[in-house]
């Protein structure tokens, strides 16, 4: 078994914080308080009392989506503003001092597109702002995890969500490949740092088949995002009924199977979900019970999307109310950490 294979192998379930310092507003200079981009898509900023919740409900692992899109200086050196680097570190501490595993990565971002005449940028911008955060975080061990990036895609095209194509995939294991040798550059704990590389937008369909994983370095995890069956779990308005429709969530959890951690490389499903539709919370709490169990026997922990939205028309995955601290749907929880 591979060191990252048993690294893995401690996690059971993970919960992400989204819409929150992911949030990004192009009104707002980078030098603005880190605040107002938090609270630009209407969640209040993260507290250590909401991490405190999430983790004594049975979480071990937090991910924390950041867009640093908005906070950075001008090329070459793409400087982070270092407000919104401190306030980064505050949340990562709020998981990280409770001995929890923390997932942060590059997440909104509007220049990582996967074309040829693209990649040098994006190679270059990717070490500046990775060597950045890697030497903020060197003294971190790992229970620190770094994502290179998130869902990276032709976005705006017909090839934006079905897989992408060559070119897509070739890109993104190009782009891939600069983080990874920017982290493994570094000082500190970073040589020996666990780290997740995405396929061409994080696709559990077409695009899990073309990641390109380094036979030399063991303590890489391939990164999937997988919402299925689609018309239950993202769709909208789709459907409301899960009607045990299993074999897109099986069909994923053998390819995984077959394709990495049979091999000894190990996965995580760093988002998935079922959006509330109309009150459906028993349908979706005996969903995540057979998605995770499932995911399980594949050697397969899953971190659940919450957004932080119980209402409107968007997608609905809310499941921790940010103010209060409350759990709006605890069938929900106790499906997901019930395996914890």
């Amino acid at each position: 078994m591979s060191n990252a294979m048993e690294f893995v192998s401690n996690i059971k379930v993970g919960i992400s914080i989204g819409n929150t310092l992911d949030s990004t507003d192009d009104s707002l200079p980078r030098e603005a308080d880190p605040s107002a981009f938090e609270t630009a898509w209407h969640n209040p900023v993260i507290t250590k009392q909401l991490v405190d919740t999430i983790l004594n409900a049975g979480f071990q692992l937090i991910r924390i989506p950041v867009s640093w899109t908005g906070h950075m200086g001008p090329e070459p050196d793409f400087r982070i503003e270092k407000s919104w680097m401190d306030r980064v570190q505050e949340v990562v501490d709020y998981a990280y001092e409770r001995k929890a595993y923390v997932i942060l990565n590059l997440h909104h971002e509007d220049w990582n597109y996967p074309y040829y005449d693209n990649c040098e940028a994006v190679c270059r911008r990717m070490k500046a702002v990775w060597r950045q955060i890697c030497g903020r975080f060197a003294e971190y061990d790992e229970h620190l995890i770094f994502e290179a990036q998130n869902e990276p895609r032709k976005v705006g095209t017909e090839l934006e969500w079905n897989g992408g194509d060559e070119e897509g995939w070739e890109v993104v294991n190009t782009t891939n490949r600069a983080f990874l040798e920017t982290v493994r550059s570094c000082g500190g704990h970073n040589p020996d740092r666990y780290v997740m590389l995405p396929g061409y937008g994080a696709n559990c369909k077409a695009g899990i088949r073309h990641i390109s994983v380094p036979e030399d370095d063991k303590r890489v995890i391939v990164s999937v995002h997988a919402y299925e069956p689609y018309e239950f779990a993202l769709q909208i308005p789709g459907r409301k009924t899960w009607n045990h429709d299993t074999e897109e969530i099986d069909r994923l959890m053998r390819e995984l199977k077959e394709l990495y951690t049979d091999r000894g490389i190990p996965v995580i499903i760093g988002e998935f979900g079922a959006m509330n539709k109309d009150g459906n919370e028993d349908e979706r709490a005996e969903w995540v019970k057979y998605y995770t169990d499932a995911a399980a026997a594949a050697g397969v922990p899953c971190v659940w999307w919450d957004n932080g939205l119980f209402e409107g028309k968007g997608e609905l995955f809310g499941l921790f109310h940010r103010k209060d601290c409350s759990c709006v749907y605890p069938k929900v929880l106790g499906a997901l950490v019930g395996r914890a």
